[in-house]
């Protein structure tokens, strides 16, 4: 069946809320570009909810949003991994990927784990300096189980759809809460560590070597970006065309897990008059009670009675509240009058819910 017709057998009634993927078609991008990797950790930059992971390798790279996108396909904007670093001899431990994670609860609908497990389709459109094959990993988090499923870039620096059938488990279910459950990855690069063994291409326990067999490396030169937008995970055997939300839906999905934005008014709470506690109401109820930091390199704050009171560099000292609101104390402002009412300008304040 085609991607019409699978629509089209829906007429008038043509499902909502079919993508699981947020922001699958990268238009929010609230942390904007960052350079990072060339360490073991977790990445954030580019558009909100994907994330990088890398082990060992010293590859780095710039994660941005970018208007390279697939002619006439309806995007106006692509994730960009620029690499910035390259590591073109992969260690055993070296390792690379490209992750978005779900919420357990996200993902009841599917039946993981019971005898009426549901398979589904993941479709995206991808442009890789390599050309070979590709890995994308689903990874149970709850039951240490995954699959892997191979792709094939046919030509490099092109856009290509592509479209892959995940298997149903009828093992392991998945927790019904607001915490990790599953991850999709993308690998990028992966050494002998994940890449040794036979190919995982149904679900079973994880063996480490059996996660990536087959990935090319994209990290081998500085030379190499690689581009991915419209990813959609759905329900059952057939890729339907990619559902566009508008944006204020797709920011909010986005704002449960990251939150950019200013403050409320309140006073100075110090005896030094050096820490300001801001009040903040949430746009959206976010998926845990947040961590915090300051957003900007510097900003400043309208001080009721003395002007705007610019502070070169503020430090975020504590959030305290819930997943719905309540206060950030930010150090370092210059001693003035207690109790005189402040307002951090828009974009001043990052809270952070992630999975």
């Amino acid at each position: 069946m085609t991607q019409a017709a699978a629509l089209a057998a829906y007429g008038s009634n043509s499902p909502s809320n079919r993508n699981r993927i947020i922001n699958g078609d990268m238009r929010v991008v609230q942390r904007g570009t960052v350079a990072t990797g060339g360490s073991t950790g977790l990445y954030y930059g580019g558009p909100d909810r994907w994330r990088m992971y890398q082990e060992n390798t010293v590859a780095a790279y710039t994660l941005s949003q970018d208007t390279n996108v697939p002619a006439g396909e309806g995007f106006g904007s692509s994730f960009k991994i620029d690499v910035t670093t390259a590591d073109a001899t992969v260690d055993a431990a070296d390792r690379v990927d490209f992750i978005y994670r779900f919420e357990g609860q996200e993902l009841q609908q599917i039946a993981k784990g019971t005898a009426n497990a549901t398979t589904m389709t993941l479709s995206f459109w991808v442009s890789s300096p390599k050309t070979g094959t590709h890995i994308v990993e689903f990874f149970d988090n709850d039951n240490s189980r995954q699959v892997s499923i191979p792709y094939t870039v046919n030509a490099a620096n092109t856009w290509e759809k592509k479209e892959l059938l995940v298997p149903a488990d009828t093992v392991g279910t998945l927790d019904n809460d607001v915490n990790l459950s599953l991850q999709i990855a993308w690998w990028l690069m992966a050494g002998s560590n994940y890449s040794g063994g036979m190919l995982s291409t149904s679900w079973s326990s994880t063996t480490n070597a059996n996660r990536a067999v087959g990935q090319v490396n994209v990290f081998d030169n500085t030379s190499n970006n690689f581009y991915l937008t419209g990813v959609q995970l759905e329900e059952g055997s057939v890729a339907t065309p990619f559902e566009h939300r508008q944006y204020g839906q797709e920011l909010a999905l986005c704002q449960r897990y990251y939150y950019v934005g200013g403050g409320g008014s309140s006073g100075q709470v110090d005896a030094t008059n050096t820490v300001r506690a801001v009040g903040l109401i949430l746009p959206v109820s976010m998926r845990a009670t947040p961590s915090g930091a300051m957003a900007t390199a510097s900003i400043s704050a309208l001080d009721f009675g003395l002007g705007v009171v610019t502070n070169a560099a503020p430090t975020f000292a504590e959030y305290i509240g819930t997943n719905a609101g309540g206060f950030v104390k930010v150090t370092g402002w210059a001693a003035g009058t207690s109790y005189r009412g402040t307002v951090f300008t828009t974009n001043s304040i990052a809270l952070s819910a992630e999975l």
